[in-house]
């Protein structure tokens, strides 16, 4: 893929992904052919603040895990009012770099 269009994408959506992950995401688009690039730019990513926000205000219902495809672990969030609180806290502290990881999975997949 040409130099620039991987210096677009990364401009509009860095913040969907980590700093850690930039440079092999980088290193792959380096490699896909140009007609994915359309495809990238389709991909709905899940934005971290926003999903830190729907923690803070339903996480003890689990709608943060159903947000990020964990259908199992938010019926069992669901059902102990958020592991009694434990665990609605733990995910405070750790749901933005869920979605990070999330998006960072769903653009390999399309990428392999």
């Amino acid at each position: 893929m040409e130099q620039n269009k991987i210096d677009m994408f990364f401009l509009a959506n860095a913040k969907f992904f980590s700093p850690e992950q930039i440079p092999a995401l980088r290193a792959q688009l380096e490699k896909a052919d140009d007609s994915r690039f359309a495809m990238l730019q389709a991909i709905g990513y899940k934005d971290p603040t926003t999903i830190l926000i729907v923690s803070l205000l339903a996480g003890n219902i689990g709608v943060d895990r159903f947000m990020l495809g964990d259908t199992g672990l938010g019926i069992a969030k669901l059902l102990t009012c958020g592991g009694f609180g434990i665990w609605t806290i733990v995910d405070l502290f750790t749901v933005m770099g869920r979605a990070r990881d999330y998006n960072f999975n769903k653009i390999q997949l399309m990428l392999a």
